[in-house]
């Protein structure tokens, strides 16, 4: 196509020729039959994509809008949480977080280093109170290219047996094998932009079983992020509000693409995409910023040189 744009950014990313047709076709009333049908696919298909028996629920809105649900609809006032920052959305973690007044202790790596999975160990281990409510943190830092080891810092999580683990898979789910029921991870927010193949204008919240234990107590204000209501609805192939319609029709065709190619096949095809783009950088004579052997598997980020 002589218009066709390929982007070269963190997000977003190209959208397929197929999934943008998708999004042509004329409205249709999202209580319709019709619509409810879509709903019903599209939530199998991403129970599929995160590999979870639980409910993925879908949310019109950016990737923040799931951050900020998964912080308020397990979290209370004043409750202790780890978050780690080594990058700019671990910083966004941080201001949410402090926006809801949670007792906030920071996890800190320098910008182009991975989260240090011992330092959250240490800090849960000493916990013996069990005073922490959450570590939450960014699995692919999209400002750095840095992937961190979300798998262990989960397992350390459940270890300490009362926190919950909050992750920021907007980058790498789609993208990254992110098993969310064999690691245990309890909350995944992940937006439409990215590895989903589509345009901005959709979020998605998977909540654990841990994750609803923990919702029944927490107090923090909500009402159009309130996953509960999403549950209701879902449940009955429907949306508490007003979706972006023809966004699920790009949803559905995206996801059907997907499933065509296999998992395992998404995944290698990343990491084979990901070694030879930057094998090419090193050979232009330009460094990662991401430390050698923690880049991610969705983005690489360059150093540019100083003059």
């Amino acid at each position: 196509m002589q218009d066709k744009l390929n982007l070269m950014i963190p997000g977003p990313t190209p959208v397929p020729e197929n999934v943008l047709s998708s999004m042509s076709k004329h409205p249709i009333g999202h209580r319709s039959g019709e619509f409810q049908a879509i709903v019903k696919k599209t939530s199998e298909q991403l129970k599929w994509l995160h590999q979870t028996h639980s409910d993925v629920l879908t949310i019109t809105g950016s990737g923040t809008a799931a951050m900020e649900a998964g912080i308020i609809n397990t979290l209370s006032k004043g409750d202790k949480v780890l978050c780690g920052d080594n990058g700019k959305f671990g910083e966004r973690w941080v201001k949410v977080a402090q926006a809801y007044g949670l007792n906030v202790k920071v996890i800190k790596g320098d910008w182009g280093q991975p989260l240090d999975p011992n330092e959250f160990k240490k800090i849960l281990e000493e916990d013996r109170n069990k005073e922490i409510k959450a570590v939450i943190l960014t699995h692919s830092e999209t400002s750095t290219g840095v992937i961190n080891d979300l798998q262990t810092i989960t397992q350390y999580v459940q270890n300490h047996g009362k926190a919950i683990t909050i992750a920021d898979c907007v980058t790498s789910l789609g993208a990254c094998n992110i098993p969310m029921d064999k690691w245990g991870i309890d909350v995944i927010a992940s937006g439409s932009q990215k590895g989903y193949m589509i345009p901005p204008g959709l979020s998605f919240v998977a909540m654990g079983p841990r994750a609803w234990e923990a919702n029944a107590h927490s107090d923090l204000p909500k009402f159009y992020l309130d996953l509960k209501q999403y549950l209701k609805t879902v449940n009955k192939d429907s949306n508490p509000f007003t979706p972006a319609v023809n966004l699920y029709f790009a949803l559905e065709a995206s996801l059907t693409m997907m499933q065509k190619e296999g998992l395992n096949n998404i995944f290698k095809r990343h990491i084979r995409h990901k070694n030879a783009t930057q094998a090419g950088i090193k050979g232009m004579g330009l460094e990662l910023f991401a430390a050698e052997n923690h880049g991610s598997p969705a983005i690489t980020a360059v150093m540019p040189k100083k003059y």
